[in-house]
């Protein structure tokens, strides 16, 4: 049997931070190396960081990034490994590939296929690579492809496949929306078993700005069958055992690869680089495969991203403490409990600001949210702001009926509050919004929209609740309180309000939300789902009129396929409806 053996070093980078990320690179050989590793990968454009964005328009940057990947070379001894980078040649950046082979740089893979929809703007950075690569190392033969290359069928892991390679190690940086995991190991299966080759798919993990990695690097055989699988949204080195000789036993048994060589003349599109090293490829005990990691539930999963993104989000921009304005609501529970799971109890600040309209079941499920969580706790009443505001105003309310704008001046006044703290503190104060309220508008600018990070941004109000009651299972008694989960939302602004006073009942509004936010569903198409056409046509203004808070709300963590800001970018001023 030969076996090759795997490190997949699913690592958390930081964008910029070429030193930190190199070192930890190192670390990570190390560590393949002590495992007895043949080849170790690292993540897409882990010298620099995913996505660089903009610092990529450096010359120096993109030159610095070549620089700091050549210093990798000498801690490749005795192995081969791939590692992500930004390379500059001819006077163009190429997001690319090292291939290292026994302390020397022996190739470069750039990738081909660049994708430039949803969060991607690669072609609006990148050169494409044109060309696929066989590695010889002994009698190993690999191959390597960078991310979105290995989700169409054909080049280049055809060619790779026609040309002989046995395995492709793809190197990703792929970000999290719930069920992506699945959906990747279908597309992985697919590939794998139409070109007979086992795949190494390597995920980046970690928080940067909205978008989050989960890891769950995966190695499927050249059957489509899953052999293992890394955890989610945990750093690791995945060590895996990949049988070749069951790769060359199927391709034998499988007549399209002759068919399709013979159909292009038996020229393939790929050179084959002799990295003059050989891998071993004997192992004791001879076995194949690596550890299963199962895959989490869908709120597990999500409350696992919201977690890592914030904790990332708080340690990359240099904050220690959060602070959270506690309504004694769901929504500021539930952003409470994550900032709890973040970053710890003792960093995490509630306050609590009442009015006059405020509850008194409300100021009590606040103080018990951060008595259960352990959190510091403070009461700041509004009520002298409230009312000296309202004085102040007296003029311009004069002769209407209180409505919008005297509800909003308490919601702005608590954002005065918060941001006065987090002056003072050097805390991030961190926004309590949901998706299903960004979307409808239902937050007020500058009041409960103010702040540094919107954990809930893209979370509908129907998953905030699941989510609670995952987290209070977890904790095995209810950390949230249950009376927040169980009572009617309201932002208790007047007498008796409800959210339903203003919006149609959440197990509605999310699915139409769903619909015409994530998938760009027509009024009627939507209708024709079940739904009455007037609820229908009044959301639909709603999110429409609203894009312009959207555009100055705090960026949040993305956890659906299709997010406000980096993935739905509409036109503030446009006519058509």
């Amino acid at each position: 049997m030969r076996l090759v053996r795997l490190g997949l070093a699913q690592i958390d980078t930081m964008v910029g931070d070429l030193e930190g990320n190199t070192r930890k690179i190192r670390e990570f050989l190390g560590a393949a190396r002590a495992a007895g590793c043949d080849i170790a990968a690292f993540p897409e454009l882990a010298v620099t960081g995913y996505p660089p964005e903009d610092l990529l328009l450096r010359r120096a940057f993109c030159e610095a990034s070549r620089e700091a990947t050549a210093a990798l070379a000498e801690a490749t001894r005795g192995m081969a490994a791939v590692v992500g980078f930004v390379d500059w040649r001819d006077d163009d950046a190429y997001n690319a590939a090292a291939v290292f082979a026994d302390g020397r740089w022996v190739d470069t893979y750039e990738k081909q296929r660049l994708p430039n929809y949803g969060v991607f703007d690669e072609e609006r950075y990148f050169r494409a690579g044109r060309r696929t690569a066989v590695y010889r190392a002994g009698g190993v033969r690999f191959g390597v492809s960078i991310c979105e290359d290995i989700w169409y069928p054909g080049a280049p892991l055809d060619a790779m496949a026609l040309a002989g390679a046995e395995l492709c190690v793809n190197i990703n940086a792929s970000p999290y929306h719930r069920g992506k995991a699945r959906e990747r190991e279908r597309m992985l299966a697919t590939r794998a078993a139409d070109n007979g080759i086992a795949v190494a798919y390597l995920n980046a993990v970690g928080g940067q700005d909205e978008l989050v990695f989960d890891g769950a690097s995966v190695v499927v055989d050249a059957e489509g069958r899953v052999v293992a699988r890394g955890r989610q949204f945990a750093e690791e080195l995945l060590v895996v055992d990949v049988d070749l000789d069951e790769v060359a036993q199927r391709r034998l048994h499988d007549p399209r690869r002759r068919v399709e060589l013979r159909a292009r003349d038996w020229v393939t599109g790929a050179v084959t680089v002799d990295v003059g090293f050989g891998l071993e490829t004997s192992r004791e005990p001879a076995r194949a495969g690596g550890p299963v990691a199962p895959l989490m539930s869908e709120e597990e999963e999500v409350w696992s991203a919201l977690v890592l993104a914030t904790r990332d989000y708080l340690g990359k921009t240099g904050f220690r403490e959060a602070i959270i304005g506690l309504s004694g609501g769901i929504d500021s529970a539930v952003v409470a409990a994550v900032a709890v799971d973040a970053i710890g109890a003792e960093r995490v600040i509630g306050v609590s600001m009442p009015s006059r309209y405020s509850s008194e079941h409300s100021k009590e499920d606040a103080r018990e949210l951060a008595a259960n969580l352990g959190i510091r706790f403070l009461t700041i009443p509004i009520e002298p702001a409230h009312a000296a505001m309202l004085e102040m105003m007296a003029e311009v309310f004069e002769g209407g009926e209180p409505g919008t704008a005297e509800e909003n001046l308490q919601a702005r006044q608590r954002g005065n509050v918060l941001m006065t703290i987090s002056n003072r503190t050097g805390a991030i104060v961190l926004t309590t919004g949901n998706k299903s309220e960004m979307a409808t508008g239902y937050a007020t600018l500058y009041g409960d929209m103010a702040g540094g990070y919107a954990v809930l941004k893209d979370v509908p109000k129907t998953l905030v609740y699941r989510l609670a009651r995952w987290r209070n299972a977890q904790a095995g008694r209810p950390w949230i309180p249950e009376r927040s989960i169980t009572k009617p939302p309201s932002a208790e602004l007047r007498p008796g309000q409800l959210d339903q006073d203003s919006l149609p009942p959440y197990e509605v509004l999310d699915p139409i939300l769903e619909a015409y936010v994530e998938d760009d569903r027509t009024v009627d198409e939507i209708v024709a789902m079940g739904f009455e056409r007037a609820t229908v046509e009044r959301v639909v203004r709603m999110v429409d009129r609203n894009e312009y808070k959207r555009r100055q709300a705090a960026p949040g963590v993305k956890i659906t396929p299709r997010a406000f800001g980096r993935d739905r970018r509409l036109p503030l001023a446009a006519k058509y409806h």
